[in-house]
């Protein structure tokens, strides 16, 4: 679930403030699985904060966040 949200961020399918609202949503009511529980809380916990200018959302935060979720990003690169 947090590749994919994190995919429809890179597209950008959704903005910010919406991944966060996500984030802040899956930390209260979701249960993450088991495998890799961890890093999926950390992840989804610093989504969560992304709009704190401290904390911001790079792309490479982002391909961080995927690689520790077993994930890699991609670009491509089209013309309009």
């Amino acid at each position: 679930m947090v590749p994919e949200r994190l995919s429809v961020y890179l597209h950008p399918e959704i903005k910010l403030p919406e991944l966060v609202a996500w984030a802040e949503e899956a930390m209260q009511e979701e249960e993450f699985s088991p495998e890799r529980f961890e890093a999926i809380r950390e992840v989804v916990n610093r989504l969560g904060v992304a709009d704190v200018r401290v904390f911001g959302l790079t792309w490479d935060h982002c391909e961080q966040f995927l690689g520790r979720l077993g994930y890699s990003a991609r670009i491509k690169v089209v013309a309009h």
